[in-house]
């Protein structure tokens, strides 16, 4: 493979890496009955490098097209939960969930960009691999790219404000501290939404919305079905970080510290506490999704991925989907079946 085609599939792959909380689709923490003999299977998701991965509550499978057709990665996956019952208190269970999304996250898009790597090999007769190494280095630069744009550079322009005496007092100051976050991170997947690879994501985590919701009405999966669904989901890492950027703004406002270094490591440290709360309010605005509560909670985040993040697919996306969905929810059934012998 030539080195610039080589350069194009880890651009597409950083891209993606700094994307990926607002690709994922998070599964609730815990699924309610379908039937009293059938429980429901909660499905979750992310867009990966032409393709997607989606999430059971035991499995996960992720499709990518090639040029010769569809490749899958399945495989069992356990619960937090069940490894340790703290991950189901509120707050815990919220952390639990999103850490091992995140890290599912990236071991599919390290799958997806294999894949394409493989492909281009067999279309120019050399073999190449992605370096561990380079993988480690683009998650660093994206948590690095997080902390600097979304932590750091509001609390500079904040504390310009402060220094000049136009902030208004410690709700202003925290108030500009979380209106320039929200404005960056809302120009940021406008802006890369002008790469052409980033809008075939966007098309990609559409099919995956439009195929989770057809699952969740319980009709056939097909593509024609997928069709009748939107592309925009409520419990979305969109509308998941729009959650988390006005939690933030609230929970800043309740911590009095004065230095720019403990007001940064302030932001840093609660993270955690952050994403909890985030994850559930959207829990309980999937759970409650009639209510107009919840609903106006997660609008903004479901207006953002209907002006950006998410695209209408062509029938090919959807099918991606569609065979992602049937393999995570052929390795739940074989894995759910020995349990409930078990439990009989």
């Amino acid at each position: 493979m030539r080195l610039i085609e080589q350069l194009k599939v880890w651009r597409r792959l950083l891209g993606r890496v700094c994307l990926l909380p607002a690709m994922l689709v998070a599964r609730p923490a815990e699924a309610a009955a379908r039937t009293k003999s059938e429980p429901e299977i909660l499905l979750g998701g992310q867009a990966v490098l032409e393709g997607v991965m989606m999430r059971a509550p035991r499995s996960y499978c992720v499709a990518v097209r090639t040029r010769k057709g569809i490749v899958q990665k399945r495989e069992a996956l356990p619960r937090p939960q069940d490894r340790w019952r703290g991950w189901r208190l509120p707050l815990l269970r919220g952390l639990a969930t999103l850490g091992q999304s995140l890290v599912l996250g990236i071991r599919a898009l390290r799958f997806s960009a294999d894949v394409a790597l493989e492909d281009e090999s067999q279309a120019t007769g050399k073999k190449q691999e992605l370096p561990n190494w380079l993988l480690a280095l683009q998650l660093a630069f994206s948590l690095a790219f997080f902390i600097f744009l979304y932590k750091y550079v509001p609390l500079v322009v904040a504390t310009w404000f402060e220094r000049r005496g136009l902030e208004g007092g410690w709700l202003g100051f925290n108030l500009i501290d979380g209106v320039v976050r929200i404005g960056l991170f809302l120009a940021f997947v406008a802006g890369v939404s002008l790469w052409s690879d980033i809008r075939r994501v966007y098309e990609y985590h559409g099919a995956e919305h439009m195929v989770v919701y057809n699952w969740e009405a319980s009709q056939p999966v097909s593509i024609e079905n997928a069709r009748g669904f939107r592309p925009e989901h409520p419990r979305c890492g969109t509308s998941f970080l729009m959650v988390v950027l006005l939690v933030a703004l609230v929970v800043y406002t309740l911590v009095p510290v004065q230095s720019f270094g403990l007001r940064l490591l302030v932001r840093v440290l609660l993270l955690p506490l952050i994403a909890g709360v985030s994850y559930e309010v959207i829990r309980a605005a999937g759970r409650h999704h009639e209510s107009a509560f919840w609903r106006a909670a997660v609008a903004p985040g479901m207006w953002l991925q209907r002006a950006v993040t998410t695209r209408k697919p062509a029938d090919d996306q959807i099918e991606v989907a569609i065979r992602a969905l049937e393999g995570a929810l052929e390795v739940e059934r074989a894995v759910q079946e020995p349990a409930a012998a078990t439990v009989n």
